[in-house]
């Protein structure tokens, strides 16, 4: 929200217009600085000008000659303007005046009428976007007095981050408190004088959803002539970034900025049936808004109505059936108290962002909605010559009392520390606008604009806040130690491993699109979860698994230039059951998973490119487990939906299947326009990062090894797994290593067998083996290897 610092001004007495300091008090109570812009003057030698006197040029119709008093005597000016008449006081460059741009105003002959200066529009000036008609200056101020005296200029615009907990501080009023409480001085709110008359809007108003709104007020204004606001209110509304529209959209703008509530004018004479009601939309129905865009309305939307229909959106854009135009003469002023989540999603359904939806989403105080409807009714009769209608509608379907909470000081100091008495803290709080009273506790009423207050704590931050917090002395904080979690280190500790093999960390939206989940075979419908507002309407489930995500992030990877990617996830998958600890939550499980393709390295012995592949993933998952120290760890052939039906195995941890590893389905990697194969994992979490035996140190054995190779013809559906396991059972505590070096299909060999080699290493710890201890230990293993059914190859 952008500040005007003239602005504020009207609403607090600042000990200081120092940029640097007031910024860094607006930093300390919370409202954020973004950027500050400063204000100049941009011209020299303008000056105030009555005009005495019009006449038509002798040569042209779309000009004319007028004799302007600017402080010097008359001085004969030609203006192409005609939104002013004479005795009209307006901004004079005299000759030799310098306009911005470097632009200099001088004396010419026009049509062969001489032209000695020129009538500044406010585009001229760099005061606004209008250069249609030239400046109108309101009252009658002293021809020859300098026009920078008339504007508030120089002048710093603060722009402000208000966070959402914020309604209150949209707001110059909201700002001034707070600044007001910071330095410990008064602020004030504008004078409300409004010039009534007898009477009552014959509107009726009905709020049918009294959730979507909880007050609605209105007045009426009649004898209302539309047309330009004054100056200071057309340049004040540009400062924060607003157009200029007409005196009466003008005010509800500038009142909004000035209070913090949103407004909206009707033109009385279209409502028909002289009826609003508040009610939700009905499908298939239709309202032409503001911007003539024919808006489908959905049973979400809350709409005023008229007898006719749909007349305006809730909190976000009025109808163009109802719009104040330049034959409004009657004008209902409505400020309303919409139901936040509602209107947050109306702004969002309809792309209808704005500076009203802004407040409303956060949360207008309702007790503030009469009182800016009679500040707004007031300016539009000044500003119009119109008078107001005495008696107001005001509807409350939710009355809002403020909130009483009890403070005790001991509680204040025991989170901030020493100092901060009952005196202090009562002082703080209602300079916030609270009222305290008692002494331990404290009894603190809440005001209605501050919704965010509900609780003990919420008040001791607030004391924080304006005390600040620069001003707290550094501590070391007591008590217990914190730590990490054995499952938090083995988590750290299982990411550095798979940064170690040379993956690279992804970090996924939890979406996933159903086309995606189709592609790779998963299941849809009602075993996903629905997200019922998405980011993308294309990603509009969460995920039951991680590869959608990680295989995306290839894709995007190789479309910008890199053929070789590995990347790796760890988060959360979502079912669509209930949470039997928590049924409002669903079913989600950590997981981690890894995508990997292209080159991946060199083969160490024959000097060729590895790429990527189901073995790859295999590989990464041993290192994987070693690196975690898991034992009792098997992989069986497996064939999920989407993996690669003969390179892809599952693994069972401690006998509980955790997950698979392989390779991608060749249709799927192509589905996702990935060439090449794909190397990919899943496993859930929990499994490997659970506590686990600490590892048993031996002392390296410093007698030689026995190594021998064993060849097994065994079946194609057997694993190798189980004869390296098996033999490895046999040969107990001399067993060093073992690995499988060749696997053989063909030759002399049946079609439904093949021939594995597996190299061994004996070592004794307290000796060197002989061949008498050797030979008995090998039969052992063979004989193992034969009880699944394999056959010592050459036998």
């Amino acid at each position: 929200m952008k500040v005007p610092l003239r602005w504020l001004q009207d609403f607090i007495e600042l000990p200081t217009t120092e940029i640097e300091t007031l910024t860094t008090a607006l930093n300390t109570v919370g409202l954020t600085v973004e950027g500050v812009e400063e204000l100049g003057i941009g011209w020299s030698d303008v000056y105030v000008g009555r005009v005495d006197a019009i006449e038509s040029h002798p040569d042209a119709d779309k000009i004319r000659v007028c004799q302007v008093d600017s402080g010097e005597g008359t001085r004969q000016i030609i203006c192409g303007a005609w939104n002013f008449e004479e005795g009209a006081h307006v901004a004079v460059a005299r000759p030799g005046a310098i306009l911005p741009g470097g632009f200099e105003i001088g004396q010419r002959k026009i049509r062969g009428v001489q032209s000695n200066g020129m009538i500044c529009s406010e585009s001229e000036l760099g005061l606004g976007d209008d250069h249609a008609g030239i400046i109108v200056l309101e009252g009658e101020p002293e021809p020859g007095t300098p026009f920078s005296e008339l504007v508030e200029l120089p002048d710093v615009v603060f722009d402000l981050d208000i966070t959402p907990n914020r309604p209150d501080a949209m707001s110059m009023l909201g700002v001034a408190r707070d600044l007001a409480a910071f330095f410990d001085t008064s602020f004030r709110v504008p004078e409300i004088v409004v010039p009534e008359i007898d009477g009552r809007t014959p509107v009726q108003v009905e709020i049918v959803d009294a959730l979507g709104c909880r007050r609605f007020t209105a007045r009426e204004i009649t004898g209302v002539e539309v047309g330009p606001s004054p100056f200071r209110v057309r340049h004040r509304l540009a400062k924060v970034g607003v157009r200029a529209i007409s005196n009466v959209v003008d005010v509800t703008n500038y009142v909004m900025f000035e209070l913090g509530h949103p407004l909206h004018a009707f033109d009385a004479d279209t409502i028909v049936g002289d009826r609003l009601v508040v009610k939700r939309a009905s499908e298939g129905e239709t309202l032409v808004t503001l911007d003539d865009i024919e808006r489908d309305l959905t049973p979400e939307d809350l709409i005023i109505y008229d007898d006719k229909g749909p007349t305006s959106m809730s909190g976000t854009m009025g109808g163009a059936r109802s719009e104040v135009s330049g034959q409004t003469t009657r004008v209902l002023m409505e400020a309303a108290s919409w139901d936040p989540p509602t209107i947050m999603y109306m702004a969002r359904r309809h792309n209808l962002i704005s500076e009203a939806s802004a407040r409303f989403e956060r949360g207008v105080d309702p007790s503030l909605a009469d009182i800016a409807n009679e500040r707004a009714s007031a300016m539009v009769a000044a500003l119009t010559d119109g008078k107001v209608l005495a008696e107001a509608v005001d509807v409350i379907a939710t009355p809002i009392e403020p909130a009483l909470i009890e403070l005790r000081t001991q509680d204040v100091q025991r989170l901030l520390g020493p100092g901060f008495d009952a005196g202090y803290i009562s002082g703080i709080l209602t300079r916030l606008g609270m009222s305290v009273q008692g002494h331990e506790p404290l009894s603190v009423t809440v005001p209605t604009f501050r919704p965010d207050l509900t609780r003990p704590a919420d008040l001791t931050e607030e004391v924080a806040r304006i005390h600040g917090y620069d001003r707290f002395e550094a501590t070391l904080p007591t008590g217990p130690s914190g730590g990490l979690t054995t499952e938090q280190l083995r988590t750290r500790r299982l990411a550095s491993v798979l940064v170690g093999a040379g993956l690279t960390q992804a970090i996924n939206l939890p979406f996933v699109s159903p086309a995606d989940l189709r592609t790779l075979g998963q299941p849809g419908g009602s075993e996903l979860l629905t997200v019922k507002n998405p980011l993308r309407e294309e990603e509009s489930n969460l995920r039951p698994t991680l590869l959608p995500g990680l295989l995306n992030s290839i894709r995007y990877n190789i479309s910008h230039g890199l053929p070789s990617v590995a990347l790796f996830e760890i988060g959360k998958v979502f079912t669509s059951e209930p949470d039997a600890s928590d049924p409002r939550l669903p079913v989600q499980f950590d997981t981690v998973g890894w995508a990997v393709v292209g080159e991946v390295g060199i083969d160490g012995v024959h000097g060729q490119v590895i790429q990527a592949d189901g073995a790859v993933s295999i590989g990464i998952w041993r290192l994987l487990a070693a690196g975690l120290g898991l034992e009792d760890v098997d992989l069986r052939s497996s064939s999920p939906p989407g993996w690669h039906p003969g390179r892809t195995a599952e693994i069972v941890l401690a006998g509980e299947m955790i997950g698979h590893v392989g390779e991608l389905s060749p249709r799927v990697a192509r589905d996702f326009e990935i060439p090449g194969r794909v190397a990919i994992a899943e496993l859930n979490l929990a499994p490997l990062t659970g506590p686990v035996a600490p590892p048993i140190s031996h002392s390296p054995s410093v007698f030689p090894p026995v190594d021998f190779d064993l060849s097994f013809v065994i079946a194609n559906d057997l694993p190798v797994a189980k004869i390296v396991r098996a033999t490895a059972i046999a040969a107990g505590d001399l067993l060093e290593s073992s690995s499988v070096f060749d696997e053989f299909r063909g030759g002399d060999l049946e079609s439904a067998s093949r021939a594995v080699a597996i190299r061994y290493r004996l070592r004794a710890a307290d000796r060197t083996l002989t061949n008498e201890e050797v030979a008995p230990t090998r039969n052992a293993m063979i004989r193992a290897a034969e009880g699944l059914g394999a056959k010592l190859r050459g036998a």
